[in-house]
């Protein structure tokens, strides 16, 4: 993957080539964290496109994404690795079935020790998002809000992320034949650990300026009309700069909404078609609320 990203510009145009318009900033630190073999760690607002970047590269590059979502409770074995207990079980049977002894003749004690032994061959392993990241090259690992898993799962994703490996007992040790892209992403809903972010190249991504976001809608949906692309995106920002809303909508929402007044056939934005869609950026009642009390405003 190195040799495609070869600089910022080249990031730029790959992600570009997806519909992914990233500032200098973004470009930049994703080079680095291609050219450095580092994961890249990304905070900010919910819907100001960090899970988007993670899978425009995998697009871009034309590489598999491998997705981990996290959430309370995850564990190790959620993200490396299961043994498939039903085939096991199905294999142990059809060796008892074969075997001398099912049939009356004398037992087959070594058959079945045999079978026994061969539970725990790579042919019974389910691998999960990080093991599958491990042994799929190149790749993008994507792991979706670890903000949301506790700290032992953090201390173990340090692990694997210092040394590109983990080992299974039954198997030996496994190791990246080329280091994933790694791209980890946080809501910020709690303070990751220094020694992840030690580990990481970090970037807050904020939401963009008004002439990106508008950009973005021209990139993203072509079909939406010059005039309701600038209304839709400056209402966002109006609404994103009332500070009080529980959920300020994100990129992802400013695209939903131009794409909903579209499908209506709307050409002009106005306080009704505004109000009558304002499900698609507004995801709380008492904030749809207080926009809706102030549409009159934010409108004129």
């Amino acid at each position: 993957m190195q040799d495609v990203l070869a600089d910022v510009d080249q990031v730029r145009k790959v992600l570009a080539g997806t519909g992914y318009l990233a500032d200098e900033a973004v470009a930049t630190v994703t080079f680095l964290a291609s050219a450095l073999d580092r994961p890249l760690l990304l905070e900010g607002e919910p819907g100001t496109g960090k899970t988007a970047l993670a899978e425009a590269l995998a697009a871009g590059l034309d590489v598999p994404l491998v997705r981990l979502q996290c959430y309370e409770g995850i564990d190790a074995t959620q993200a490396l690795y299961d043994w498939d207990f039903p085939r096991q079980i199905l294999h142990l049977r059809a060796v008892e079935a074969l075997s001398p002894g099912a049939r009356g003749d004398g037992g087959s004690v070594e058959a079945v020790a045999a079978a026994e032994a061969e539970l725990f061959d790579e042919r019974f392993l389910l691998d999960r998002p990080v093991l599958r990241a491990l042994r799929t090259a190149p790749c993008v690992l994507l792991v979706d809000e670890i903000d949301r898993a506790d700290d032992e799962f953090e201390a173990f994703l340090l692990e694997v992320l210092s040394t590109w490996s983990v080992s299974i007992p039954e198997v030996g040790t496994v190791r990246a034949a080329e280091p994933p892209l790694a791209v980890l992403t946080s809501n910020r809903t709690r303070e990751l650990h220094d020694a992840l972010k030690r580990r990481c190249l970090y970037h807050w991504i904020d939401h963009p300026s008004l002439a990106r976001e508008l950009e973005i809608v021209h990139s993203r949906l072509p079909e939406v009309s010059d005039a309701l692309a600038e209304q839709v995106v400056a209402l966002v920002h109006r609404i994103r700069d009332r500070g009080d809303l529980i959920k300020s909508p994100g990129v992802a929402e400013t695209l939903d909404w131009a794409r909903s007044l579209h499908a209506l056939g709307t050409d002009t934005l106005t306080v009704e078609t505004a109000a009558a869609t304002l499900g698609a950026a507004v995801k709380y009642r008492e904030d749809a609320e207080q926009v809706r009390q102030a549409l009159d405003r934010m409108l004129s």
